[in-house]
């Protein structure tokens, strides 16, 4: 009988140690969830300090809320360095040179066909100013996907061209903002749909 109620005990107190371990770690997992979650959301907003100490009434903007915006900014940017030109060597290689920060080899490859095209030379030999306009630009954040629109301006001496210009490619997050590419956005598999003259205009020489 006595053996009995020790077994009973110890089936007891075995079951009791067992269940309050699980019970702990138990709750030891919902904190570190829960702790995490808080921490995952403190770092994706941006707190509003009156003189650097007082918040000014806890306002908080979460950073995705205007992505979109800057993913439109980022892509208009990049096509404004690589396709605003002047007859300046050192000019054009300051757009390249910073146009390549927001762009993979993608846009280093296609830089690369229009020099071996000789294209920038013939900007500077004929004295062309070259100008874009974005039109619009379609995105699918989901995919990370964007086709952009818009008209492009030639400015020669004696004719000024105009130019329907579509591209596309994906856009790829970075981990950090730089200077160099405050968006924090890298254009990939960037390509030229459609690249065509829509009007051609003569100027008075006189």
């Amino acid at each position: 009988m006595l053996i009995k109620n020790i077994e009973s005990k110890i089936r007891l107190a075995t079951f009791l140690c067992a269940s309050s371990f699980i019970l702990c770690l138990l709750v030891c997992s919902v904190v570190s969830f829960f702790a995490y979650r808080q921490f995952e959301l403190s770092t994706k907003r941006i707190y509003l300090l009156d003189n650097g100490s007082v918040p000014l009434g806890a306002k908080r903007t979460a950073l995705e809320v205007n992505r979109g915006a800057e993913y439109r900014a980022h892509i208009a940017r990049f096509h404004s360095l690589f396709f605003s030109l002047i007859p300046d060597e050192k000019y054009i290689e300051g757009q390249m040179r910073q146009a390549m920060y927001l762009i993979d080899e993608s846009g280093a490859r296609e830089y690369n066909n229009l020099k071996e095209r000789s294209f920038f030379s013939s900007v500077l030999s004929s004295s062309a100013v070259l100008s874009i306009r974005t039109d619009s630009i379609f995105l699918d954040e989901k995919a990370k996907y964007f086709r952009y629109y818009g008209t492009q301006r030639i400015d020669r001496r004696s004719t000024v061209v105009t130019r329907s210009l579509i591209t596309e490619g994906h856009l790829s997050d970075l981990s950090a903002r730089s200077e160099n590419n405050p968006n924090a956005v890298l254009i990939t598999g960037w390509k030229t749909l459609e690249n065509r003259d829509l009007s051609t205009t003569s100027k008075n020489p006189f």
